[in-house]
This record gives C-alpha cells, sequence and structure tokens, in this order.
C-alpha cells in the first residue's frame, strides 16, 4: 500500500520586489516515488503546471540555499515573515516562487515521519524485484539458465 501526502497552499509569484500575485499550489508526496516531491501550480489554465524534484532538495532549502540549473531553493525573510524561496527553470519560461516556511516544513515533516531520511530505497522494492525476477521459476532449474549463452566454436551446439 502506497501513502500519499498532500497540502493545499497559496503560494505567491514574485513579479518584481514590489510586486507579487498568489497562486494556489498542491505539494504532494508519494511513498511509491520517495525520493520526489511534486508540486502542482494552478495558475487558471485547464491544466496546473507540475514540477517535480528531490526531497531532499526542498528540505535542504528550508534551512540553507540549495540547488543550481532549474531548481533552487533558499530560506529568507519578507516582511518578518519566514518564507521559502524557489527559483524554477525552464525552456518555457523562469519563475520564482515564495512559500511559506511553516506550511511547508510542516508538510516536509509528515513526509519525513512516513518515510525517514536514508530509508527511500527499501520504499523502492529493488531488493524484492531482482530476487523474483533471479528466482528459478517453481524451484526447479532452467534449462535455458544453465545453457551457455554464447557457445564458443569448438560448440556442438546448432551442428
Amino acid at each position: 500500500m502506497h501513502t500519499v501526502v498532500e497540502r493545499e497552499l497559496e503560494l505567491r509569484l514574485v513579479l518584481s520586489p514590489e510586486r507579487s500575485i498568489p497562486v494556489p499550489a498542491r505539494l504532494t508526496y508519494r511513498t511509491d516515488d520517495p525520493y520526489a516531491v511534486h508540486i502542482a501550480f494552478h495558475i487558471g489554465s485547464e491544466h496546473p503546471v507540475n514540477w517535480t524534484f528531490a526531497r531532499e532538495l526542498l528540505v535542504e532549502g528550508v534551512f540553507r540555499p540549495c540547488g543550481h540549473g532549474d531548481v533552487r531553493v533558499w530560506p529568507t525573510k519578507v516582511d518578518r515573515h519566514s518564507v521559502v524561496l524557489m527559483a524554477l527553470s525552464s525552456p518555457d519560461g523562469d519563475a520564482l516562487l515564495e512559500a511559506p516556511a511553516a506550511a511547508v516544513s510542516a508538510w516536509l515533516e509528515r513526509t519525513l515521519r512516513v518515510v525517514p531520511p536514508g530509508s527511500e530505497s527499501e520504499r523502492l522494492g529493488i531488493d524484492d524485484g531482482l530476487a523474483e525476477l533471479l528466482a528459478p521459476a517453481s524451484g526447479r532449474v532452467d534449462d535455458l539458465w544453465l545453457r551457455d549463452p554464447w557457445p564458443s566454436d569448438e560448440s556442438q551446439d546448432g551442428e
């Protein structure tokens, strides 16, 4: 069973140092994608704008500047309020978004309780999947498993 941790909140799209507009957003964390956070921005179009990036980047960005390239995150204060700034860059354009630090931190704490840092790989089931894939079928040894996939020139196979 997979768990989903969501939070609706209002971000601010920063247009200039003096001007910003509200942007409703949904933060989503899914245990079946344990390394990522998903943010859907509702900008008044038919479909929201979706961004996915590392949960670790957002966790670190609450405390100190981090990231480079397409996603950069850092804490600051605006009018004596703690906020988290997210600079997002894509071929379609750039955006600077301001999120309330307390709301983002509370949501991140919920995700960290569900999947603690360092335990993400356990949620992927890679070891179980490999064991199943490599296990002999029904307890018998498969003839194809034992056959040399690249017979040498001296082999009698195919003669």
